[in-house]
């Protein structure tokens, strides 16, 4: 059953606000925090004025591709609940996670049934475990029934070339929340037309379950 959405990728003031203020604003909203080869990257100081418009209910999220201790320790202070983490070992996860004292989304990118079972090293110390499609930024699709086997106990996310306008009750069985980004844009940039579609969209599903 979706129990909600993440917004992810959002990188100006006027954006944000409009999510927050949204009458039916996501559980989650990303920022890229260091991956510099995507449009979404946001640079320190202006993740720390994004970071300062916080919402108690949404909950910010730091999307981190293997992160060392730099960025680490320099995001640290800034008003994060979970840290998004690509390409860290489940060694890693848990120093970063006891360290920081924060909820971890582990993100696995998908290709083939062994890639799934990938979040068996994970279940333990992660509060989500998010399963991607390979591609990074470029958000590509994958076989969505390769999750058929994953247990319900385990709180899924799920990503990878979602539309906005998806018809998103054919998710419900596979995942708890719906993980957005490029679908929502048009020419590069957040759109808030498609935006304010999906919020709308999701809340309609939520309210039907």
């Amino acid at each position: 059953m979706i129990k909600g959405v993440k917004i992810c990728g959002v990188s100006n003031i006027e954006t944000l606000k409009y999510i927050i203020n949204h009458p039916y604003p996501p559980q989650f909203i990303g920022f890229i925090t260091n991956f510099k080869k995507s449009k979404r990257f946001v640079e320190f100081n202006t993740l720390e004025k994004l970071t300062g418009l916080k919402n108690n209910k949404i909950s910010f999220v730091s999307v981190l591709v293997n992160p060392d201790d730099k960025i680490l320790e320099k995001i640290k202070n800034l008003n994060f609940d979970y840290y998004q983490l690509y390409d860290v070992t489940p060694e890693k996860t848990k120093l970063i996670k006891e360290k920081y004292k924060i909820k971890i989304i582990s993100a696995l990118t998908i290709n083939n049934k062994k890639d799934v079972d990938k979040y068996k090293k994970y279940q333990a110390i992660s509060d989500i475990i998010l399963f991607d499609g390979k591609g990074y930024e470029k958000s590509f699709g994958f076989d969505h029934k390769l999750l058929s086997n994953v247990p319900n106990t385990i709180k899924k996310m799920l990503a990878g070339n979602i539309k906005y306008n998806d018809r998103l009750e054919k998710f419900s069985k596979i995942t708890d929340i719906i993980d957005i980004s490029g679908s929502l844009e048009t020419v590069g940039k957040k759109d808030i037309s498609k935006i304010n579609v999906l919020l709308k969209n999701v809340s309609k599903i939520k309210n039907e379950n």
